[in-house]
C-alpha cells in the first residue's frame, strides 16, 4: 500500500511538476541588476539568471572580480526579490563593507531543491556546476576558481548551498546557510510545509524513495566528505529561534560539530522564517562573514 502510494504520489507530481516548469524569468529593472540567459542542455532550452555587476566593473575594466551565488528558498526567484537582495548587497559594496563582487540569483524553479531529481525530468545541480558557473567564467570577468566563490541561500536556497558546496567544495572558498532546510537525515517531517507539502516535494523530485532523499542530503554529504570539508572551506550556519526548522538545524551543527568540521553557528533571538529580517539581524557580522570567507580580514584586528 505504502509502495504504490509513493508511487502515485510521484507519477503525479511529476507530470504536475513538468508542466509548470518556468526556466526564463522576467526582465528586472534595478540598479547594476541584469537578466542573463544561456543555453542549458540539462533544461533543453534556455535558462534565465540574474546578475549584479557593482561599479567598479564598469570602471576597472582588466579587474577581476569574485562572484556569490545567491539561491533563493520555495516558490523561485523573481526581480523584486534579486532587486531587494541587489540592493542590500551593493550598498555594503558600495560603503566598503564588503568588496566588489558580482552577485549570481539562479532559477531554481519553485520548489527545485537544487538537486537533479530522481525521474531526470529536472537537473539543477547538473544545471549548476556544469553549465551556469563556467557560462557565468566565460561571459564575465571573474576570478574562475575556488578562491572567488562563494555560494549562500535562504530556507531551501540555503539547502542548496549546503548540498552542492559540501559536494563540490573544489568549486567554493566558502558555504552559507540562511534558515536552511530540510537538513534533516529523513524527510519524516517539514515544519513549514506541512505533510501535504512535504509528500508532494518527495513524490516529485524524489520519486518518492527516502533512500534518494538521504543520498541527496546535506547530512548524509557531510559524513561522506568530511576530511575534505575540514580544510579550507569557510562555513557558516545562521538560523532565527523562532524559526520552525529551529531544531533540525541545531541538529546539523551539531552533527557538523561530531564530525569534526569547523564552521561558525549564529542562532538569532527572536528572528522567523524570513531572509530580511534574519539579515538585518545579523547586521555588520553579514559582511564580515564575507570579507572572511574571500580572506580579507585585516590582519590583527578584531573582527
Amino acid at each position: 500500500m505504502k509502495k504504490s502510494l509513493s508511487v502515485a504520489l510521484f507519477l503525479t507530481s511529476a507530470t504536475l511538476a513538468q508542466q509548470q516548469h518556468v526556466w526564463v524569468l522576467p526582465e528586472v529593472n534595478a540598479p547594476g541588476l541584469r537578466r542573463v540567459l544561456f543555453e542549458s542542455q540539462s533544461a533543453g532550452q534556455p535558462v534565465s539568471c540574474y546578475v549584479l555587476t557593482p561599479k567598479a566593473y564598469d570602471t576597472e575594466k582588466e579587474r577581476r572580480f569574485p562572484v556569490l551565488y545567491w539561491l533563493h528558498g520555495s516558490g523561485g526567484s523573481s526581480p523584486g526579490a534579486a532587486a531587494q537582495l541587489a540592493q542590500r548587497y551593493g550598498e555594503a559594496m558600495r560603503t566598503g563593507k564588503i568588496p566588489p563582487m558580482l552577485m549570481v540569483f539562479p532559477n531554481g524553479l519553485p520548489m527545485g531543491m537544487w538537486c537533479d531529481w530522481k525521474d531526470g525530468s529536472v537537473k539543477l545541480e547538473t544545471m549548476m556546476v556544469q553549465e551556469l558557473i563556467p557560462h557565468i567564467d566565460r561571459s564575465f570577468r571573474t576570478q574562475a576558481k575556488r578562491e572567488g566563490r562563494i555560494i549562500e541561500g535562504f530556507s531551501m536556497g540555503g539547502y542548496g548551498a549546503a548540498r552542492l558546496g559540501f559536494t563540490h567544495p573544489q568549486l567554493f572558498a566558502a558555504v552559507s546557510l540562511l534558515g536552511a532546510g530540510p537538513l534533516q537525515p529523513d524527510f519524516n517531517e517539514a515544519p513549514r510545509a506541512g505533510p501535504r507539502g512535504r509528500d508532494q516535494v518527495l513524490g516529485t523530485v524524489y520519486g518518492g524513495d527516502m533512500d534518494f532523499f538521504r543520498e541527496q542530503s546535506p547530512w548524509q554529504i557531510v559524513e561522506q566528505n568530511a576530511e575534505k570539508l575540514r580544510s579550507g572551506l569557510v562555513i557558516r550556519q545562521v538560523i532565527g529561534d523562532r524559526d520552525e526548522t529551529l531544531r533540525f538545524n541545531r541538529d546539523f551543527h551539531q552533527h557538523l560539530d561530531f564530525l569534526k568540521i569547523p564552521h561558525t553557528y549564529r542562532q538569532i533571538p527572536g528572528v522567523p522564517h524570513n531572509p530580511n529580517l534574519l539579515l538585518d539581524a545579523l547586521g555588520d557580522d553579514n559582511w564580515t562573514f564575507h570579507r572572511k570567507a574571500l580572506g580579507m580580514l585585516t590582519p590583527g584586528k578584531a573582527e
